[in-house]
């Protein structure tokens, strides 16, 4: 059993090095709030430059991914299931978003395993 989860595991930790398209619909920072029980996704606009980064749309300034950046959200969405947050940001929300398939499918799996983590007490630490 300890072989396949190892095995997983090192599947899961590659596929997160790959390249991957920003969606130009913006990106989620997501948490979760363990006193209220709910998983949070913060949405945050950005414009994709002719690099593929991510800009700030009112700098122009190139959103690092690996550092704290101070912006101003445009929406927050919380829910206390993983399928819960996917309806109203996919279903709700009109228009979504999120623009890109790969990114749907990026956040549908976050959010399960911030859904976990809410449900385990395991630590959730975004991908």
């Amino acid at each position: 059993m300890d072989l396949i989860v190892e095995d997983l595991t090192a599947i899961d930790d590659k596929l997160s090095q790959r390249h991957i398209d920003l969606d130009p619909g913006g990106y989620f920072i997501i948490y979760l709030d363990r006193d209220a029980r709910l998983i949070y996704a913060k949405h945050f606009t950005n414009v994709i430059d002719d690099r593929g980064l991510a800009v700030d749309p009112e700098t122009g300034k190139v959103i690092p991914a690996r550092e704290k950046v101070e912006r101003t959200h445009t929406t927050v969405f919380n829910a206390r299931t993983a399928k819960e947050l996917c309806v109203k940001i996919f279903e709700e929300t009109q228009p979504p978003p999120v623009t890109q398939l790969n990114h749907a499918a990026y956040l549908g799996r976050e959010f399960v395993r911030a859904e976990v983590a809410l449900v385990t007490g395991q630590e959730y630490v975004q991908d």
